[in-house]
């Protein structure tokens, strides 16, 4: 048992992180047995996406979840499924044009603070070559 304040919390932080890590990868499981037992191309999305997850969390290496989406991607091939990402970018098109006129005037307002921000850094230019 810990006896030191930073251990007693590191412990604690490692308990947290131990079950967050547990969640992630029972999720994963869930997903490659839901692709296994009916491969289609939504659940072999889902069980690819659980993999980029865990990579982005640091919980998987990059090239074991690259592995493990290519053993995935080979049983799809091998059962017959047929990926349909058209289906797929044609909501996302009728999506962005409105979220085009909504990013405009968020846009414009950093624009205008960037502007701002450079002449304060001529003037501590001006002060360094003044002095």
């Amino acid at each position: 048992m810990p006896i030191i304040k930073s251990a007693k919390k590191a412990a604690r932080q490692a308990i947290k992180r131990t079950e967050h890590n547990v969640e992630i990868k029972k999720a994963i499981k869930a997903a490659v047995k839901a692709f296994k037992a009916n491969p289609n191309a939504e659940t072999l999305a889902k069980a690819q996406s659980e993999y980029d997850k865990a990579v982005k969390k640091d919980l998987l290496k990059k090239n074991t979840a690259s592995r493990r989406k290519a053993a995935l991607a080979k049983i799809a091939k091998s059962a017959g499924v047929k990926f349909e990402a058209a289906k797929k970018a044609a909501p996302k098109a009728a999506a962005k044009p409105a979220a085009k006129a909504a990013a405009k005037p968020a846009a414009k307002k950093p624009a205008a603070k960037a502007t701002a921000k450079k002449p304060a850094a001529k003037k501590t230019s001006a002060k360094k070559t003044a002095a």
